[in-house]
């Protein structure tokens, strides 16, 4: 699965692990994806999304309409 997310566009950020000896060594920060099915009634089908957990709190709060008009404004395929 695609490690970023269809509404927000958040992707994995980059660092380093730093053990008690100090030494550093590379790390990825994913970001909280999940895969989501909502109802699109506008269009009366069924959408799978792969979003962060915030932005499926976003869509809870903005609805799903709303959420896929910003995913398709973003260039994203629904």
């Amino acid at each position: 699965m695609s490690a970023h997310c269809q509404l927000t566009g958040a992707k994995p950020g980059f660092g380093n692990t730093i053990s008690h000896s100090h030494r550093r060594t590379s790390r990825r920060f994913d970001p909280n994806g999940q895969r989501k099915r909502y109802w699109l009634p506008g269009e009366g089908r069924h959408v799978r999304l792969t979003l962060s957990a915030k932005a499926i709190k976003t869509v809870d709060a903005i609805g799903i309409e709303a959420a896929v008009v910003r995913i398709r404004a973003r260039g994203g395929k629904v």
